[in-house]
């Protein structure tokens, strides 16, 4: 059977972006059981509430919902259970050096497969105050409206 190719977005979190600066991002592979990944090969997913931390070494994902798979039988998994990240070791200690004197956090961007293997791609981050958060909708929507303008600009200099 051939394997698939490039990369398939099965979640992503956008509110991350809007709730954090974003430092640096990670690719970690995730330890799955078969009917995790057969409902993420539906597309079904959820980063909202996610969360990743370090522990005795190792990574872990935690609070990502990921439904039960519907034709699953009774040793279907459960939807928010914790998830070891696979990362070199290096990595690891790159990772909870950054995040340990404190007003960091590990945040997962998306879920995707990549040649066929799950992935979630985390990131160092920090909290945006509320007045970043204001700010940078503000830029957004000038940038938008510059758009528009030259747009019509053009449009009615053609």
């Amino acid at each position: 059977m051939p394997r698939e190719r490039g990369e398939k977005v099965v979640a992503t979190n956008r509110r991350a972006r809007h709730d954090y600066l974003i430092e640096d991002t990670y690719e970690a592979g995730l330890v799955l059981w078969g009917t995790e990944v057969k409902a993420l090969r539906e597309g079904r997913a959820s980063l909202v509430d996610g969360y990743a931390y370090i522990d005795n070494g190792e990574a872990w994902l935690d609070a990502v919902y990921i439904p039960e798979y519907s034709q699953g039988t009774w040793n279907n998994h459960s939807p928010r259970r914790k998830r070891k990240l696979l990362l070199h070791k290096q990595q690891i200690t790159k990772i909870s050096h950054k995040i340990a004197p404190g007003g960091y956090t590990l945040v997962p961007l998306k879920i995707y497969f990549s040649d066929g293997r799950a992935k979630v791609e985390i990131a160092v981050a920090k909290g945006k105050r509320e007045y970043d958060k204001r700010q940078a909708l503000r830029e957004r929507q000038d940038t938008r409206e510059a758009q528009r303008a030259m747009a019509m600009r053009n449009r009615l200099g053609e």
